[in-house]
């Protein structure tokens, strides 16, 4: 058994293989030896992905830079992604919405998001495809996030086409962390985390308490409590984990409101509509991984079970289906989300280069029991719908990548997906049994006979499942008429052209332009709180991202990204998508001499967008400034002063175009709804290390 022992004399220079430096890299999150081993691995805080990575828009950030971001909630860690932006339009126990590469993905349709391996997007969910609730994420036990854009790779299946997210937890921490944060707008929270040795090998531990009420007129009054408990043996490469994690939180929500009567001086912006809108949830895990790699081979297999539950009560259309006891309703989604992971890769040398060949299978069962009721006040009215769902998957790949010589190297791969959906309605017209699969090919030509730039071509189909529900449909169960069938799964199509090159010392930068087209594009229906399946669409767009460490105390990010998307044929309303973004941009300047004092910036950008498909009505831009102060006392003691929306700017966190009644309006009225972004606030944290 070969494994791999991080020595102090060990430089970053001295891994010449592409491969090894590659595989190293894959392995640098499961133990604290192999944390020093990323930290070797890295020019600054995010790791050069030259020779490494497959496409331009690919990569790997790391602890250190995770660490150094400033996010008002978990979810916003995922915005060291370049591109990535995420929003939230409620309470805060609720998904956050996610925007990339031109989609409104909404609560994380399109992209995949797993943590340790374990998927986060929840498939036919009542309140939308792919729902992605990140908030039981502890940022703090978070050693990478590597993430891909594109259907360009055959280990990605269903949500990857707009890109995929991977979060990677310590198997042991290098030191235990003790935390406790206080803030304006009912803010707290307590952490407590450390690594003991049991039994051969390291049990890891951390317990999260928090509550915020946020600066709403009507309090989130959100509390979560948290918790992980994992246990490891042997190295990231050759060992094994069992973790255990639970999280449990409830809030009231304040969700968008009508601008309408915000301007008529009826509410004010951070007030709500319906105050009894809110939610409660929890997620329960059971998961491992295993992995053995030798100088030929490696193999690994990974194997989950996961409970959630969400109850959720929301009102977006306010007094327009029921002007006596409102419109307000609940969407209760109850799941055991099972499944296994397995691949198996041989690693071969030749004159020239080498070649890796990877074959995997990937399995997953959704056991679901959700409904759609009407309320009042979270007290059910009656009932719309209720389903039982089995959804069933399997997905087998095989990829192979070479390094042909010192200048090219291809990857090449292929997946078949198979789905099985089974649905039991309470109306039986709507209840019925589904199968479909997919063939997604992909492949990457990659050239780079220089040290410090390489180019990029990458070619890919990928898909998303819809809901199951939609599979079955006959009869629609609001109005009861006659409804259309949706696909099963919609085929997409990716092409992408990159360059990336670190010839400034200290500087990294990447281009790509891309293109993807969707047989059926998802979007988001206001009045039921789901997503259909809508028109064919494409976007065209271009990402321009830099790392630059000019330095060795300073360093600054700045990403930029545009996207045009459209729907394709003729679309009677207008061809342009709603809630489709443009153009986002996120600059950070970070300094840290590794002295007492450190501090941060980040400027985020998120350009306008159109709201209805004919363009007439658009959203403003938003724009936000966030940073952060830390003070070192001591070895073990530090004091960190984080603001959020410094200059206390009244802009929108997200914004949508769809009618709504107000009590005493004659008549629906078609509106800009707006969710705020919080005003500015301060938070404190006081850390003490052991």
């Amino acid at each position: 058994m070969a494994r791999f022992k991080p020595s102090s004399s060990i430089k970053t220079r001295s891994i010449k293989s592409p491969l090894k430096y590659a595989l190293l890299l894959a392995l640098g999150s499961a133990h604290a030896d192999d944390q020093y081993m990323t930290r070797i691995l890295v020019d600054g805080s995010r790791t050069n992905q030259l020779g490494v990575a497959d496409a331009a828009s690919a990569g790997t950030v790391t602890q250190e830079e995770l660490a150094k971001r400033t996010v008002y909630r978990p979810g916003e860690m995922l915005e060291a992604v370049p591109g990535l932006v995420v929003s939230q339009h409620s309470g805060e126990g609720k998904a956050n919405q996610f925007y990339l590469r031109g989609f409104n993905l909404d609560h994380g349709t399109d992209l995949r998001t797993t943590v340790d391996d374990m998927p986060v997007n929840q498939r036919s969910h009542a309140h939308g495809q792919g729902w992605t609730d990140l908030n039981f994420l502890i940022p703090e036990l978070a050693v990478r996030l590597d993430y891909k854009k594109g259907p360009y790779s055959a280990e990605e299946g269903d949500f990857a086409s707009a890109g995929t997210a991977s979060v990677a937890y310590a198997n042991r921490l290098l030191q235990g962390i003790a935390s406790v944060s206080g803030g304006q707008h009912g803010y707290g929270r307590a952490l407590l985390a450390d690594s003991v040795d049991a039994a051969n090998g390291s049990l890891l531990y951390a317990i999260e308490a928090m509550h915020n009420d946020g600066p709403f007129t009507h309090p989130d009054d959100y509390q979560k409590l948290n918790a992980v408990l994992r246990y490891s043996q042997g190295y990231a490469n050759n060992g094994f984990n069992v973790s255990l994690m639970a999280y449990k939180a409830d809030w009231n929500s304040t969700d968008q409101i009508p601008l309408r009567a915000v301007q008529g001086g009826q509410i004010g912006r951070n007030d709500a509509i319906d105050s009894t809108d809110g939610g409660k949830s929890h997620r329960y895990s059971l998961s491992g991984g295993w992995r053995r790699t030798d100088d030929d081979s490696a193999s690994k297999v990974n194997a989950y079970i996961i409970a959630n539950q969400l109850d959720l009560w929301s009102n977006f259309t306010y007094f327009m289906d029921d002007p006596v006891h409102g419109d307000q309703f609940a969407q209760p989604d109850k799941r055991v989300t099972s499944g296994v992971n397995a691949s198996h890769s041989w690693h071969q040398h030749t004159e020239n280069g080498s070649s890796n060949t990877t074959i995997g299978v990937q399995l997953q069962n959704d056991n679901i029991y959700n409904a759609l009721l009407n309320t009042e006040a979270r007290r059910t009215l009656s009932v719309t719908r209720q389903d039982h769902i089995v959804e069933s998957s399997a997905g087998l790949y095989i990829e192979n990548s070479t390094r042909w010589n010192a200048a090219w190297r291809t990857t090449v791969g292929a997946r078949v997906d198979a789905y099985r959906f089974n649905v039991q309605s309470d109306l039986a017209a709507n209840s019925g049994t589904v199968n479909d699969h997919l063939v997604s090919p992909s492949a990457s030509v990659v050239y780079g006979p220089w040290q410090t730039a390489e180019l990029y071509a990458n070619f890919g189909t990928g898909f998303h499942s819809n809901d199951a529900r939609g599979t079955t449909l006959t009869i629609d169960p609001k109005t009861g008429l006659a409804a259309d069938k949706v696909q099963p799964l919609v085929r997409s199509r990716g092409i992408e052209f990159g360059a990336r090159t670190a010839w400034l010392p200290g500087l990294q930068t990447s281009l790509s332009l891309y293109r993807l087209d969707f047989d059926s594009e998802l979007t988001y229906a206001g009045d039921a709180g789901t997503t259909e399946a809508g028109p064919p669409s494409r976007r065209y767009g271009v990402e321009f991202s830099n790392y630059y460490k000019p330095l060795k105390w300073l360093s600054v990010d700045l990403d930029l990204a545009y996207a045009r998307a459209r729907s394709r044929g003729y679309v009677e309303e207008g061809s342009y998508i709603p809630g489709a973004i443009e153009g986002t941009g996120q600059l950070a300047v970070t300094v840290d001499d590794g002295g007492p004092w450190s501090g941060s910036l980040k400027l985020r950008y998120f350009g306008p967008r159109p709201l209805i498909e004919d363009n007439s009505v658009r959203s403003n831009a938003s724009m936000t400034l966030n940073g952060r102060i830390g003070w070192k006392m001591r070895k073990d003691l530090s004091l960190e002063l984080e603001a959020f929306n410094i200059t206390n700017r009244r802009d929108s966190a997200i914004d949508y175009y769809y009618a709504s009644q107000l009590k005493g309006e004659a008549a629906p009225v078609d509106d800009i709804h707006f969710h705020p972004i919080e005003s500015r606030s301060l938070r404190a944290t006081l850390i003490k290390t052991f």
